[in-house]
């Protein structure tokens, strides 16, 4: 989905209030920025909320929880609150885990079965406001086998079902007693995982320290700070005052660092990719004509060379090139001609001021895009600019999350996507047509049955040929029937002072800087001698 919203306050107060929070003494700012013990980075963004049950760290990297399951830095599958990687039987539909012994929470309480048992029955509870539930389709039931054990028994083989078991576990005793829509555990969490939560000031920021009961013993780093600064610049600026010790950055302003030498930059691989979303409700966009024409219009190798810097690849799908799954054939350059063909053909005419036209209707519509993110601000003005020299005007336009979100399911957003680990994670939520405009599931309401088909039999198959056919099948399908235009995968860039060994990245997928970023491994950093 695109990235997390900056809840209440005007962006402008949440700003100045993140940078008067980053310079207080005490708050995890300048004043202890300098020791090894503390750490401070700048984020665009926050979490909505610090619960699993609702979605929080369900892809593994929170710092408060842990799942069953953690990936390494490779992305391989480890061990967590479970001892071992689970034991598969019955052909790939039972799933057994033996919980790790001596691991407590975070208030002194110990994790049992019963706990694994309580997340996942309440993530899967229809009441729960969540919208990843279909993540979890195929489990069928979820049981406690004595206090060590848990057994999921599985509608039907789901491959990568294993992947699914880095959703973090919560404790029934704190978070069973509330509602988990609207409890305090959603602000107020308690987990198994190397820090607790110490505060949190909505759009300003959110501090750590170590968790003593920690099972993988107590962290290095014993606090750090997320300073929530939605702006690109302000970020920046505050990096080089030194109030930050280091932040997420887009390529132009990553480059601005490049000679300080007590400041390295890391660059991570990543799955995240912009895409435009082109709602089938509104009466321009829902043309497939218009949109196989923009399609071919877009300048994805410029956009790759002038907005990342390089830092990335063009996208001509939700999988990036170098994904084992990716359908090779479907890459395509920009082709004006291409596009004039296809609006021809479907009668949309070249009008006096060069906007083609079809029945009275103007081939016209707005682009909204986040205020504050500079790359998503450059990708929509290159996109409005191609999509002109096909006759199509898009006007672009920024705006806050809250007055995006009620505007999405008929009016195109500039967002942002993408999902590690297996292709059916990136792409069911994606596309398929049961989760059509469910939050920021599917926000284009694409809706194509050959498209639902080859998503089913990818999830529903173990055979790895058969899943590759099937989603060669969906990612063809997206360039003769596109839902969106899709535009770059880029590459994740972080800034952050040269005082800590074991900093490495992972593969990353959409959401990062919160969780994913060289900090993903936080626990593990070691001052350097």
């Amino acid at each position: 989905m695109s990235t997390r919203r900056i809840r209440g306050a005007a962006a402008t107060a949440a700003l100045a209030a993140a940078v008067t929070a980053c310079s207080a003494p005490g708050s995890g700012g300048s004043g202890d920025a300098k020791s090894a013990a503390s750490v401070v980075i700048g984020v665009a963004s926050e979490p909505d909320t610090l619960s699993p049950l609702l979605g929080y760290g369900k892809d593994g990297n929170s710092k408060i929880f842990d799942g069953l399951l953690a990936r390494d830095a490779d992305l391989k599958l480890k061990p967590a609150l479970a001892a071992a990687l689970p034991e598969i039987t019955d052909g790939g539909r039972t799933y057994t885990y033996t919980l790790r012994d001596g691991v407590e929470f975070s208030d002194g309480e110990p994790l049992t079965a019963d706990d694994v048992v309580y997340t996942y029955r309440t993530a899967l509870d229809p009441k729960t406001n969540n919208t990843f539930k279909s993540e979890l389709d195929a489990v069928k039931e979820v049981r406690a086998s004595g206090a060590g054990k848990v057994v999921f028994t599985l509608k039907y083989p789901y491959a990568p079902f294993a992947a699914r078991t880095v959703l973090p576990i919560v404790p029934e005793h704190v978070a069973g007693e509330q509602d988990p829509n609207t409890g305090s555990f959603n602000t107020k969490p308690v987990g198994t995982g190397p820090y607790v939560l110490s505060g949190w000031s909505k759009g300003e920021k959110l501090t750590f320290k170590a968790n003593p009961r920690y099972w993988g013993g107590e962290p290095k780093v014993k606090a750090f700070t997320m300073a929530v600064i939605a702006d690109d610049d302000v970020r920046a600026t505050r990096l080089r005052s030194g109030d930050l010790d280091g932040a997420v950055l887009p390529p132009n302003l990553a480059a601005t660092f490049r000679r300080d030498d007590a400041k390295r930059t890391h660059e991570a691989r990543s799955y995240d990719f912009r895409a435009v979303t082109l709602p089938t409700a509104h009466q321009v966009t829902g043309d497939r004509a218009i949109r196989r024409a923009l399609d071919a219009a877009v300048d994805r190798e410029a956009m790759v060379d002038k907005i990342l810097d390089g830092a990335g690849r063009p996208a001509y799908g939700p999988l990036p090139v170098d994904d084992p799954a990716f359908t090779k054939g479907i890459e395509r350059g920009k082709d004006l001609a291409e596009a004039g063909r296809i609006l021809d053909e479907a009668g949309w005419r070249p009008g006096k001021d060069g906007i083609r036209a079809k029945d009275g209707q103007r081939a016209s519509f707005a682009l909204l895009y986040p205020s504050g993110d500079k790359v998503r601000q450059d990708h929509a003005l290159a996109y409005a600019s191609d999509a002109k020299k096909a006759g199509i005007e898009v006007r672009v336009e920024s705006a806050t999350w809250e007055v995006i979100e009620p505007r999405m399911k008929d009016t195109a957003v500039l967002a942002g996507f993408g999902s590690t680990g297996d292709p059916d994670f990136g792409l069911y939520t994606l596309l398929h047509s049961s989760l059509a405009g469910d939050g920021f599931n599917n926000m284009a309401r694409y809706d194509d049955p050959a498209v639902d088909r080859a998503l089913d039999d990818g999830r529903r198959t173990q055979d790895p040929a058969a899943r590759k056919a099937a989603y060669d099948r969906v990612q063809r399908a997206l360039v003769q029937d596109p839902g969106y235009t899709f535009l770059t995968h880029i590459d994740h860039l972080y800034v952050l002072a040269d005082r800590w060994d074991g900093l490495t990245t992972q593969l990353e997928p959409h959401e990062h800087g919160f969780a994913s970023g060289p900090w993903w491994n936080i626990e593990d950093w070691q001052p350097k001698k």
